[in-house]
């Protein structure tokens, strides 16, 4: 009678594994796209795109894209777009860069101001949003050409950054407060282990509140992360030099900003509101949700991380220029779209623009190994997003 009752069981779990995994289709896709295309290129590349240091190179090269597709993520799901953002790096990045050079101000003094000038930036264009009522595309096209201008005007030269401290951010790792593990970073071993133990929690957490998700999907989930933490920390905790290495400070910033923003748009009433706004807007009017605060919120949050990113790009370049942040709103756009972003707005995820913002870096890093044109890196890069976008769609088809 047992093994009779058994057999059912077994089956219901796994077509609920299956049932779970195909709803699920897209997010998994990414994911594994991502992986396969790591895998390509270090084969095209001779292994040396998953070299310790190289490894490094890419969070701190791309630390800005993902930076900005976070906030970017949240004003399309909310059936917006943002076209000013990297002007708004090269213009906080001069500002910064001159309270610094010329003005004499203390570096971390000089990042407060330039904070606080995206936040008012941010101010600006969501008056222009939710208050007059200028679509967002519109707004942020003219500040694109507002603020790329006065980029020009306040650096028209260059101006080099002399701190070391500054330009510590974008270069340095946390202090080695643990010593060397042999040839590894102990504290980077230390946070590699809480990552994992952390996820395992989360997701044990979540099963828990919801329980619709099969044991067997979430312990996969669970060890195929560990896998992938375990790596990412071996890569961390062998890299540098004798002075230091480790976990970069650049990829802290970016995780506690991934963390913090992930929690707000899941966690948070405003970010209900978001998905709401995004989902019907009509409908969240009539729930009484006010529509207006939530479009002004959006763009007063993507000017504060135009303003972190102007920071980040600043210290990792040690100097301003006003070309700087030049594409950026397409890379961040692209990151969004590529990490399942719908283009109708009310659907999309922080961690999907997260690995949407590694396969634009993971393609650009490689392909520059290689020593492939910039033009044809772009052209390839178009023809990633034509396709992400392609197969979002056709998968809505299929679903109605």
């Amino acid at each position: 009678m047992s093994a009779a009752t058994a057999t059912p069981a077994k089956k219901e779990e796994k077509t609920g594994l299956l049932a779970t995994v195909a709803n699920n289709a897209r997010q998994y896709g990414i994911v594994g796209a991502l992986l396969v295309i790591v895998v390509a290129f270090e084969v095209l590349t001779g292994g040396v795109l998953l070299k310790p240091n190289s490894f490094v190179s890419l969070i701190q090269q791309n630390a800005y894209v993902i930076i900005l597709a976070i906030g970017m993520v949240m004003v399309i799901i909310a059936t917006h777009i943002d076209l000013s953002v990297g002007s708004l790096v090269a213009f906080i990045g001069g500002v910064c860069a001159l309270l610094m050079e010329r003005a004499g101000v203390n570096w971390m003094l000089a990042i407060v101001i330039a904070l606080v000038v995206g936040l008012i930036v941010g101010v600006w264009q969501g008056f222009w949003v939710a208050v007059i009522g200028i679509p967002g595309f519109i707004t942020t096209l003219a500040g694109m050409l507002i603020f790329r201008g006065l980029a020009t005007v306040i650096v028209g030269e260059s101006v080099p950054i002399t701190s070391l401290e500054f330009r510590g951010i974008a270069r340095n790792y946390l202090p080695n407060i643990l010593g060397w593990w042999g040839p590894f970073d102990g504290l980077t071993i230390v946070l590699g282990i809480l990552c994992i133990v952390g996820f395992a929690w989360s997701q044990l957490r979540k099963r828990a509140r919801v329980a619709k998700e099969p044991m067997s999907l979430t312990v996969l989930k669970i060890v195929l992360a560990a896998v992938v933490i375990a790596f990412v920390t071996y890569l961390l905790a062998s890299s540098g030099n004798a002075d230091q290495g480790g976990t970069p400070i650049m990829l802290v910033i970016v995780g506690v900003l991934v963390f913090i923003y992930n929690f707000i748009l899941t966690k948070t009433v405003f970010g209900r509101h978001v998905y709401a706004v995004g989902g019907n807007r009509k409908a969240a009017i009539l729930s009484g949700i006010n529509t207006r605060r939530v479009d002004f919120l959006l763009f007063v949050h993507m000017g504060f991380l135009s303003a972190v990113a102007a920071v980040c790009m600043l210290s990792r370049l040690a100097s301003a220029t006003a070309q700087a942040g030049m594409e950026f709103e397409m890379d961040a756009i692209a990151a969004c779209f590529i990490g399942g972003t719908a283009v109708t707005g009310g659907i999309g995820t922080i961690p999907g623009a997260v690995i949407g913002a590694f396969v634009m870096g993971v393609i650009n890093q490689g392909l520059s190994i290689m020593g492939v044109d910039t033009a044809v890196v772009k052209t390839i890069k178009g023809l990633v997003l034509l396709l992400a976008v392609a197969v979002d769609i056709m998968s809505k088809r299929k679903k109605s």
